[in-house]
């Protein structure tokens, strides 16, 4: 079996393998995700929000997704609008390492943007991340367990075990934070249905007071009733004064409530036409 030279050939030159699919370098993958926008795959840019199943995305990529919705990817069908979304309260990594590279520096890659604000530990993806959907607070899965509270570490907001959401969750932890998205918006619909429900009650309604029972329109009949009427020859009806005049059978000569000195400054008084000058008030050029 020997070739020219006495050389012996290797088993990989004699027999064909099946050659191995191309593996994804998972620190990559992982720095990928933690970086850029679900939607557009871009670079993060503030402000930077998550929604009820813990992806990430740029505002900017959500309100695009929202106004086209013909280019909204499957990832984002949950997304109806911004009240779908958090706008999320980070704590920026002091260590400064992720400044823009001068030639003149160390520059560690390997730093993350965010940091926890209990712990200090860096949002890279190394470690779990949840944000409180209550407020929008980030913290690292071991400060929640750790420090046992019923309100936020950071802003002292109120919250529960269900507002708790994992950031990019994957397996399990996926379909967890689905089943309380559903829970949630379940509950929110009810609580709607039976606030519009309370109102349109008429048992509740009854509880008012009279006052607040009024109907505008019987308010203002009341106003107008209320005040001096006018008896008018338009089949008796009574007016206020203020809507009177704009009546077409109105006149001021027969205004019983006038006097006669007050009738005396309108043309339609009989003592107008014995009048040789012009009116004085109305300067009516009829006795020029």
């Amino acid at each position: 079996m020997g070739c020219d030279g006495g050389t012996i050939p290797r088993r990989d030159e004699l027999v064909r393998t099946k050659k191995k699919g191309e593996q994804k370098d998972k620190d990559s993958v992982r720095k990928f995700k933690w970086r850029h926008c679900s939607i557009s795959q871009s670079r993060l840019e503030k402000p930077i929000v998550a929604c009820e199943l813990g992806n990430i995305y740029s505002k900017s990529s959500v309100l695009e997704v929202l106004l086209d919705k013909d280019s909204k990817p499957a990832s984002a069908e949950h997304i109806k609008g911004l009240k779908d979304v958090k706008i999320l309260n980070l704590t920026k990594n002091a260590a400064g390492s992720v400044q823009p590279s001068k030639g003149d520096m160390y520059l560690d890659t390997e730093a993350a943007e965010f940091v926890c604000p209990v712990v200090g530990l860096e949002m890279n993806g190394k470690y779990k991340f949840v944000f409180l959907w209550s407020c929008g607070c980030v913290f690292s899965e071991r400060a929640v367990r750790m420090v046992k509270s019923e309100t936020c570490h950071k802003c002292n907001t109120p919250f529960t075990e269900e507002d708790i959401i994992v950031l990019n969750p994957e397996g399990d932890e996926l379909d967890q934070m689905r089943t309380k998205m559903e829970a949630r918006r379940a509950r929110t619909r009810a609580l709607k249905k039976e606030k519009r429900k309370g109102t349109d009650d008429p048992a509740t309604a009854s509880n008012e007071p009279e006052a607040k029972k009024k109907k505008p329109s019987q308010e203002k009949q009341s106003k107008v009733l209320a005040g001096p009427s006018i008896n008018l020859p338009n089949n008796g009806k009574l007016l206020d004064p203020a809507f009177a005049k704009a009546a077409a059978t109105y006149s001021v000569a027969k205004d019983g409530q006038k006097t006669e000195v007050y009738k005396s400054l309108f043309t339609s008084h009989k003592s107008a036409k014995m009048r040789q000058t012009a009116h004085w008030v109305t300067y009516n050029p009829l006795f020029n």
